[in-house]
């Protein structure tokens, strides 16, 4: 078996660090040893753990177990514009997001009716998978002594949360219904399936799931979010713009920084070195003891003789 390509490897470090999963030196934060245990994406994995703290964790391991499953509407043909209806019934004009979690509560309101499925347009087999997920998901917070708590209707702190997962894949408002990645300046536009398509609201900022490209690049399962969680969770893309002496603030904070990030790789260098002589003292050592066995052994034999 061949090892990964090395550009993939420090892709995926990137990304964990990025998710606060891994420190400057590449070795695991707390956050990330919480993430391991889950069999998710990093990404939903930093959801689930920060829901904890945020206290919505029982409504984004739903979110989670609905993104880990394919489909959830389907569009038979001859009835599209009935079922476009049912699904707009769903719609959560803030976020895609939110709109899952409001399919799957009321689901569970219907009793997990198979019937109600079907009326809805949406799929019970995807419905029972993500419940499976959850299930599953659900003991694996229990055995970690994760709380599982309930926000109610205080879906803004959802919707942080999310920002807290997807703030690196996060677009602003250029034109009409035109978004520009902030990170790479790349022209992005909400898919005609989303709930904030044509329904009037715009906002400044989004984040996505994922990207699909077709003729353009449609943003797959949106959220809404505010430019100051941006700024808070994805310190290291984004920054608030002050008037005043903010360029030599940010020039101090820089310099902060970097200072950080050397005095941990002086650290790292020096546990590197003891470890090093360690593992040599242990080789020599255990050279000596050989030497002294077969030592012993030969006398053995010489005696013998």
């Amino acid at each position: 078996m061949d090892p990964p390509p090395q550009d993939n490897f420090l892709a995926s470090m990137y990304q964990l660090w990025i998710l606060s999963a891994l420190d400057n030196i590449g070795q695991l934060k707390p956050l990330g040893r919480a993430m391991v245990e889950f069999p998710l994406d990093p990404v939903l994995s930093k959801m689930l753990v920060t829901s904890v703290d945020m206290g919505c964790s029982d409504e984004v391991m739903t979110i989670v177990s609905m993104l880990s499953v394919p489909a959830i509407f389907f569009r038979p043909k001859g009835r599209e514009e009935i079922s476009d209806q049912a699904r707009e019934k769903f719609q959560v004009a803030e976020s895609d997001h939110l709109t899952y979690l409001n399919v799957y509560t009321q689901w569970k309101i219907n009793k997990y009716s198979s019937n109600w499925c079907t009326e809805h347009f949406v799929h019970v087999k995807s419905l029972r998978k993500v419940r499976e997920v959850r299930s599953q998901l659900k003991l694996i917070m229990d055995s970690q002594k994760m709380s599982v708590l309930s926000c109610g209707n205080e879906w803004d702190i959802i919707r942080k949360c999310i920002c807290a997962g997807y703030f690196h894949q996060a677009a602003r408002l250029k034109g009409v219904g035109e978004y520009v990645q902030m990170r790479t300046g790349m022209p992005c536009f909400l898919h005609p399936s989303s709930s904030l398509y044509g329904m009037g609201y715009t906002p400044d900022y989004v984040v996505y799931h994922e990207l699909l490209m077709t003729t353009r690049e449609y943003m797959i399962c949106v959220t809404s979010v505010e430019g100051e969680w941006l700024a808070e969770l994805g310190p290291m893309f984004y920054a608030i713009k002050h008037s005043g002496g903010s360029h030599a603030e940010n020039r101090v904070l820089d310099k902060q920084s970097l200072k950080q990030i050397e005095d941990e790789m002086e650290t790292a260098g020096e546990e590197y070195k003891r470890v090093k002589q360690l593992k040599h003292l242990d080789a020599n050592i255990n050279k000596y003891f050989q030497n002294l066995i077969l030592d012993r052994l030969l006398q053995a034999a010489f005696v013998h003789q």
